[in-house]
This record gives C-alpha cells, sequence and structure tokens, in this order.
C-alpha cells in the first residue's frame, strides 16, 4: 500500500525527474525527438543548456527554493518565498523564464511582493504574460497545506510573486487541489474533479476550467506543449492522469517535446504523487544531485502538514 509519505516523497522527486529528463530536449519538436533518442527514458547529457545528465533547471531550483522557505518558516512566508527567489535568480542561473527574469529584477529594485508579478502582467502583450513559471514551482505546497482555504491563499500569493495572470493564479490554486487529493490517495479522476470544482467555485478563467475538464476526458491527440501555463496544466494532467505508471505519465509528457522541462516537471509531480516514490525509476534518481534533500524536504513538509 502506497502511504502518504511516499506520494510526498514522490510529489517532489518526480517533479525533478521530469524536469530533469525533459532539459536536455527543451524546445524540439516531438519528430525531432523521435528521430534522436526514440522516447526519452533516460537522463541524458548535453543538449539543451549543455549540461550534465541529471541537471535540474529553474523548475526543480525554484520548487527547492519555496520548499526550504516552508519548512524553515513552518508555512508560507510570502516575503521569505521572494526573498529565496531574489537570491537564486541572482546567483547567476542557467536557465530561468522571461517574466519571472523580469519580476525578480522588480523584487531586487523594491516592489512588494504581492506587486512584482503584476507590474510585469501589465506591461507584457497577451501571449507573452501567461507563462508556466508559478505553475512549475508549486507542488511544495501541496504537501505542507492540506487546509484549501489556505493553500489556495498560498498559491495564489506565490503565483502572484512573478506570474499575477488569473489563468497562472488559479491554474496553480486548481493544480494544487488535484495534488492535494492525489497525496490522499484519490484516483486521478476524482483529483481533478476537485481540481475542477475548485476553479468553478472560484470563478477561474473558463480556460483553466477547460484544461481541467479536458484532463481526464480529452483526447490526446490535441494536447499542445508550449509554455503557456493552460497548455501545460491540460497536457501534463492528461498524462499523469492516464498513465498506468509514473514513468509512462514521465516519459509520454517529454517525448511530446516543446516546454519538456516543465511539462515534465509538473506531470512529475502530479505522477509521483499518484503513484508514490518507488514508482520513479532508480536509474533516474541514480544521477539526480538534489535526491537526497528532496527527500528530506518531503518528510519535513508533510509530516508538519
Amino acid at each position: 500500500m502506497t502511504t502518504t509519505h511516499s506520494r510526498a516523497v514522490g510529489c517532489l522527486l518526480g517533479l525533478a525527474c521530469g524536469d530533469a529528463l525533459g532539459r536536455p530536449v527543451e524546445f524540439q519538436s516531438s519528430t525531432g525527438i523521435a528521430d534522436q533518442h526514440g522516447r526519452v527514458d533516460q537522463m541524458y547529457g548535453d543538449g539543451t543548456h549543455g549540461q550534465p545528465a541529471g541537471t535540474v533547471t529553474d523548475d526543480t531550483e525554484l520548487a527547492l527554493a519555496l520548499a526550504r522557505s516552508l519548512a524553515d518558516t513552518g508555512g508560507f512566508d510570502a516575503a521569505d518565498v521572494a526573498d529565496r527567489y531574489v537570491a537564486w535568480y541572482e546567483s547567476g542561473p542557467f536557465d530561468v523564464g522571461l517574466a519571472t527574469a523580469d519580476a525578480l529584477r522588480e523584487l531586487r529594485d523594491g516592489a512588494d511582493p504581492a506587486d512584482a508579478g503584476r507590474i510585469v502582467w501589465e506591461r507584457r502583450p497577451e501571449g507573452q504574460n501567461a507563462g508556466n513559471g508559478s505553475l512549475m514551482r508549486c507542488a511544495p505546497l501541496a504537501l505542507a497545506t492540506p487546509d484549501d482555504e489556505r493553500r489556495a491563499a498560498a498559491a495564489a500569493a506565490d503565483s502572484r510573486i512573478t506570474h499575477a495572470d488569473p489563468r497562472c493564479v488559479e491554474g496553480c490554486v486548481a493544480y494544487l487541489t488535484v495534488l492535494d487529493r492525489l497525496l490522499s490517495g484519490a484516483d486521478p479522476e476524482s483529483a481533478v474533479d476537485a481540481g475542477l470544482s475548485t476553479a468553478a467555485d472560484r470563478d477561474a478563467p473558463r480556460a483553466v476550467r477547460t484544461a481541467l475538464a479536458n484532463a481526464t476526458d480529452g483526447q490526446a491527440a490535441s494536447l499542445e506543449t508550449s509554455g503557456y501555463v493552460v497548455h501545460t496544466l491540460e497536457t501534463a494532467l492528461y498524462d499523469a492522469a492516464t498513465a498506468t505508471t509514473a514513468e509512462e505519465a514521465i516519459v509520454t509528457t517529454v517525448s511530446r517535446g516543446g516546454d519538456t522541462d516543465t511539462l515534465g516537471a509538473v506531470a512529475g509531480a502530479a505522477a509521483g504523487a499518484r503513484f508514490g516514490a518507488d514508482a520513479i525509476p532508480d536509474r533516474w534518481l541514480d544521477v539526480l544531485d538534489v535526491e537526497s534533500e528532496l527527500r528530506e524536504l518531503a518528510e519535513t513538509l508533510i509530516d508538519e502538514r
């Protein structure tokens, strides 16, 4: 029987493995990936960003910053989280999203965490203002906050640090509801239905509600792989909900091409929460430098839940 602790650890490990698996093929098409690798079921080195096998990107690094803050402060503290995001940005990461970078510079220059994402959102045109940069990192909040209302408030506040578009904010809230239910052992259809109910109750944008509805009822051929938060939510949850193993979910998502590291991270967190830590392949974990810390943080957060 898969325990809540195993699902919590699986959630964070799945996020990191999906991220690291997708990193070397980011921006490639599904056809290009198939021609080069077949299906991406191993941790490859080099490729996009030219990093060693098992290297994680901003998806996992920002999730780690959030998880460390939650563990150290005993709850969500927007100012502490924002400070950690800025410190990470100033460390010179090899990969950072454009909207995230803009918002972190606003924070560095004195903007309030509640305002930085809004400032960036208001000046970016449609098509460049609803990326998946907050969705990719928010999974630790599902481990730390079992109460729906508190979790929704934290999810919204965290997203607004960098991504204030309602599609980003409400996408995070709904996604974390899905993760919460998976952590509790719910079947994927029930978990996604709970996310859709949360989105409806909060009058989330129609695009977010449609993505959730399609996550279990949609057709695989219609799934998109761009960095648009709605595409990421729908595709990642579809693969996590319809797969028969965590490995299948992550490999399927990454092999679709496009924004592979973030698609892999979002699908991986959900698949890990669904199937548990033992379902994450050892051959992936063996080259994942952050495995130990992710396990420790997951245990800490779920114990303090």
